[in-house]
């Protein structure tokens, strides 16, 4: 599966869409009614097959819902019983059952087999009426779904999410999504190279071949035009056009911040994959790391450039191996292997009592990472690599 996002041209007739988004807010919260009431009456879970019937009838009373597919509400009603049933599998783990939102915050709605038709160029027709969009790209495979997203600023997006014939990818890498080709992707060894890199918080990447990466921080460098802007948005009377003109001011700081980061990160990725045919790292606990530091780790945002480095990585074939999140990497010697029994993240550099080698604590790692995630790869991957080396 690959998913595809797409901008459409702004136009008076997207208002349309827009519409049909409010409307499937307005569904939303009346299923989310309809749950609280029927638990509260019967003191039971309100069935899917019910609540969907239910609200087909209810679709055909009001004009303002049938601006929503069928297929959309269908949807609306799946989202919600999935979020009910995490809620009821993980609630001892602080999870909430899902909750009202407000119409003008509702982000999208989906179609799935129809509702809508790629009419050839940039052009599609979404239940009656033909929109434009920025086509970027081809669309190739089977499209499966297509989601409608409004963004806070008012702007409109495709998203397509296209079904392509892919083998399994196995155990490691374990990345969520698949080439366009029907093979499985097979690992390409041109620079012979295998690196490990340890996350930290001064320095973004830690790498086993001797260099660094720092990480920008652009939440933080852009912090001071944010809290301007906020600062602005608070002062203006509430509902006044000024007030929602400052809105938007202050969403594009965030987006700038976000839109910053991203372009880096797929800069950062295309270049590592072009210097080392294997990755390795070692899983991180991000919940955790979130609650102990906060904002520096959003500020650092390991998860979205981990997935980020698995798609480079499978498009170029190269390999992104993981290790055990509860392997002392750290705290082990990687000259002689001795393992400390204590570690305070506040000694960056100690000395090994057995070999008396003096190790950095992020070097130390990131040479420990490369060692046990070249052991994780299978007999072939090994016998390719040390030809590619030899070569």
């Amino acid at each position: 599966m690959k998913t595809l996002k797409f901008k459409f041209y702004s136009h008076k007739r997207n208002r349309y869409l827009k519409r049909s988004i409010n409307a499937a807010g307005v569904i939303y919260n009346h299923c989310i009614a309809l749950h609280k009431r029927y638990y509260r009456m019967w003191n039971k879970h309100l069935n899917y097959a019910k609540l969907q019937a239910h609200i087909a009838k209810l679709r055909n009373r009001f004009e303002f819902w049938q601006s929503v597919g069928s297929q959309a509400v269908q949807d609306i009603c799946q989202r919600i019983e999935k979020a009910y049933q995490l809620f009821f599998k993980h609630n001892k783990k602080g999870v909430r059952p899902p909750g009202f939102k407000k119409v003008r915050r509702y982000k999208s709605f989906t179609l799935k087999q129809a509702g809508y038709k790629f009419l050839g160029g940039n052009r599609v027709k979404i239940g009656s009426r033909v929109y434009q969009y920025w086509n970027s790209r081809e669309i190739e495979g089977k499209v499966k779904t297509l989601t409608i997203k409004r963004t806070p600023l008012g702007e409109l997006f495709m998203v397509i999410v296209v079904s392509c014939k892919v083998a399994p990818l196995g155990e490691t890498p374990r990345p969520h999504f698949a080439l366009d080709n029907g093979n499985e992707p097979e690992i390409k060894f041109t620079t012979g190279k295998i690196a490990g890199f340890d996350f930290g918080l001064k320095t973004f990447l830690t790498c086993s071949e001797g260099f660094n990466i720092e990480s920008p921080l652009f939440l933080k460098q852009s912090l001071n035009d944010i809290k301007i802007a906020s600062r602005q948005h608070s002062k203006k009377l509430s509902g006044s056009s000024n007030r929602e003109r400052a809105r938007k001011n202050l969403v594009r700081k965030h987006e700038d911040v976000v839109n910053h980061r991203r372009d880096w990160f797929w800069k950062l990725a295309l270049s590592l994959t072009a210097k080392f045919d294997v990755l390795c790292f070692e899983t991180l606990n991000l919940k955790g790391m979130q609650r102990l530091w906060g904002g520096k780790i959003g500020d650092l945002a390991f998860r979205e450039f981990l997935e980020i480095l698995e798609w480079v990585a499978l498009k170029k074939g190269k390999q992104v191996v993981y290790i055990d999140p509860w392997y002392p990497s750290s705290k082990t010697c990687s000259c002689c292997g001795h393992v400390l029994g204590y570690l305070d993240l506040s000694i960056r550099r100690w000395r090994c009592p057995g070999c008396q080698s003096e190790n950095d604590r992020d070097k130390n790692a990131s040479l420990n990472i490369k060692r046990v995630g070249s052991s994780t790869l299978g007999v072939g991957d090994i016998r390719q690599s040390q030809t590619a080396i030899s070569v």
